[in-house]
């Protein structure tokens, strides 16, 4: 057996494989060692890696290779040919194994050691203002990197988590809780990351290169990243006060805890987490209704024709939906919405989007537009302060400036800006991508498109198997996919490189 309690598959490729039977460009399962292996061809070049994607365990045969790089299906992890090193969503690598290459034959040998990256002289004190999907992943890729200088995470409420399992799995119990820290309290020791929990920055000196916590301390920093990612949306009406909110570990436990008590619950707003809510509350047996100002759910981010589909999926799962309408105040038993109306429900969640936490930046005088104004390199108005994730507005080269809140997006720029506040002086241009889940059904998306002037559907959404396609002036600006998944990958890689011709002949081939 391999890494997983997946059967191995494939051929022994200890034993070897003709060259000729490896398509440049592709991937090929098999095992070495009672472990599965992919291989991967480009030109003449032969590598081998771990055949589990170490985000979600993903099938990597199934990727794509984009340059030096392949893919993971599911959640677009990425990972380093030669050195196994992962981005996001996932944070630790692949392993590697030596390839041999004699006869016309391709062989797996052993398995290799991870490279130890060069230390580098990077800025002494590195401080990070934030602990969500940014922060960490900016304060492991500094030690990835080889910076040996002092890291501070200071994060106001918890221990990194995996935010996206908040909603979906653990909150609908069938993932444990020790899936949710994204690092154990030993690794950020081992790695020498100072995280500070349970203060708040509340002052920022940019000239004086201090920042000031809430417990009084003023910390100096020669970098910083500013990382405080959002908050959510409160509702202001009369019985707000029972409202539960879900954005951290804690408010999930709430939920958690409430759900085991009553029989009945309504979700406020058609958002991505207030529907993964939904279905997560389903999965506890919940009796579910949704208030949404629209006319279909996820209709402004994705049309109305996914946005049926979204409905129907939940409509077959129980969850009853009260469209165009608000609230008009909150009691004990239920609400009572704008046209009279009552609804019964012992539990109200509430997901009407959130605010990015840009009070501090604004506080310092750094520049603000509907976010933190960045440059192509992240970094704020102020020299040597970065930022990422949520709060960051950056000049994205296909749709302009723009501000994102998806994880892997937080994740990808707060690995871009360590490696540029190390002076890799490397431009973010990653197209955004996201993921949600609706019962077993999961929708990626790519690129980037607040409004579209033509929408047109490949493949068939009622089976489930589709790409909707969102173009400006007939360019494509992103797309969505039900298990499409390697649609989503090829398209994302075409966004990536500008190539408008490719996309055209992927989503010809989609039937």
């Amino acid at each position: 057996m391999g890494g997983s309690d997946t059967p191995l598959s494939g051929p022994d490729l200890t034993a070897g494989v003709r060259l000729n039977d490896l398509v440049d460009g592709g991937l090929l399962l098999g095992h070495a060692h009672g472990e599965a292996v992919v291989l991967a061809r480009r030109a003449s070049e032969v590598f081998a890696v771990g055949a589990t994607c170490t985000h979600y365990s993903g099938p990597i045969a199934e990727g794509l290779i984009v340059g030096g790089e392949v893919r993971c299906p599911w959640h677009h992890a990425r990972f380093d040919l030669c050195t196994g090193a992962p981005a996001a969503p996932a944070l630790n690598p692949l392993p590697c194994y030596r390839v041999e290459q004699r006869d016309g034959q391709v062989f797996v040998a052993e398995k290799l050691s991870p490279p130890k990256a060069p230390e580098l002289a990077g800025p002494a004190r590195v401080l990070i203002v934030g602990a969500g999907a940014a922060a960490e992943a900016c304060a492991e890729t500094l030690r990835r990197e080889g910076h040996r200088g002092a890291i501070t995470m200071v994060g106001a409420d918890e221990a990194p988590v995996d935010r996206p399992n908040l909603s979906k799995d653990y909150l609908a119990g069938t993932a444990p809780e020790d899936w949710v820290p994204l690092r154990s309290a030993d690794f950020f020791t081992e790695q020498r990351i100072d995280l500070t929990t349970g203060v708040r920055a509340t002052a920022l000196d940019p000239k004086d290169k201090k920042l000031t916590l809430s417990d009084g301390r003023k910390l100096a920093y020669d970098a910083l990243v500013l990382a405080t990612g959002a908050t959510p949306n409160r509702l202001d009406l009369p019985g707000a006060e029972r409202v539960l909110y879900l954005r951290t570990l804690a408010d999930s436990r709430a939920i958690i805890d409430r759900a085991k008590q009553i029989k009945g619950a309504i979700v406020i707003g058609g958002s991505f987490i207030g529907l993964e809510t939904a279905a997560s509350l389903r999965a506890r047996n919940v009796e579910v209704r949704v208030v949404a100002r629209g006319k279909r759910p996820l209709e402004r981010v994705l049309g109305p024709q996914l946005g049926d589909f979204v409905r129907a999926l939940h409509e077959e799962h129980g969850v009853m939906f009260h469209f165009g309408r608000t609230l008009r105040s909150i009691d004990q038993d239920g609400v009572t919405l704008d046209d009279g109306s009552r609804l019964p429900g012992e539990l109200i969640v509430a997901g009407v989007g959130v605010q990015p936490n840009v009070e501090l930046a604004q506080s310092a005088g750094l520049r603000i537009d509907r976010g933190v104004l960045v440059d192509e390199y992240l970094q704020t108005s102020a020299p040597g302060v970065f930022a990422a994730g949520d709060i960051a507005r950056w000049p994205d080269p296909r749709s302009g400036s723009i501000r994102v809140e998806h994880w892997v997006v937080a994740e990808r720029q707060g690995q871009a800006a360590a490696r540029n506040l190390l002076g890799r002086k490397l431009p973010f241009r990653d197209v955004p991508f996201f993921w949600s889940q609706h019962y077993d059904v999961p929708i990626n998306y790519v690129g980037h498109c607040e409004r579209w002037d033509e929408l047109t559907v490949h493949g068939s959404i009622s089976q489930k198997s589709c790409v909707v396609a969102y173009r400006v002036g007939g360019r494509l600006r992103a797309a969505a996919t039900v298990y499409r998944d390697r649609e989503s990958l090829a398209i994302e890689a075409a966004l990536g490189n500008d190539d408008q011709q490719k996309i055209e002949t992927i989503l010809k081939g989609v039937q």
